[in-house]
This record gives C-alpha cells, structure tokens and sequence, in this order.
C-alpha cells in the first residue's frame, strides 16, 4: 500500500513539474513578441527627469600645458551640447614634452 502511494505521488510530481515548465515556455515566448513589439526607443533622461536628444558631439583635442617646471602634451575627450556647452572633459593621454 505504501509503495502504491509512492509511486502514485511520484508520478503526479513529475506530471506537476512538466505542466510547469511548459507555461513557463509559453510565458517566455510571448514575453518575447511584447518585447519585440514595443522596440520603440526611449528617452534618455538626465538626473531632473529631462530628456536628453542624443545631439551631442564628441571632439579630440590637445594642448600644452605647464605643471610646475614640466611641459606635457595633453590629449583630451571633449564632449559638447549644440548649445556649444561642455558636458564632459576626459584627459585621454599625457606626454613629457621637455
């Protein structure tokens, strides 16, 4: 009788698990399609909830500068607004000039 039992609830767990897999194969697969429907892109948005037009313009630039009784060559990441505004300044690569 024990055995009977086992056996009986062995096999409706297994049928329970496979009934689960495959709605949870179905939920993936219309996740997807939603997913694909709604590629649309959206707004990138600053820290104030503003949007952000992706207009902006990145230029490499040099110059000389002087630290202390050194000369170094500076190569620079300067990234504007179209308002001519600077957004961001990364020192890309520093070389001893003399």
């Amino acid at each position: 009788m024990k055995r009977l039992i086992t056996l009986a609830l062995a096999l409706a767990s297994i049928g329970m698990f496979e009934l689960a897999s495959e709605t949870k194969a179905a939920e993936v697969s219309s996740s997807s399609v939603t997913v694909a429907a709604n590629a649309s892109p959206q707004w990138e948005r600053d820290r104030y909830g503003r949007r952000i037009y992706n207009r902006r313009r990145t230029v490499r630039r040099s110059r000389v500068v002087r630290y202390r009784n050194r000369l170094y060559r500076e190569t620079l990441l300067v990234t504007y607004l179209p308002g001519g505004r600077v957004i961001d300044t990364r020192v890309i690569s520093r070389v001893r000039i003399s």
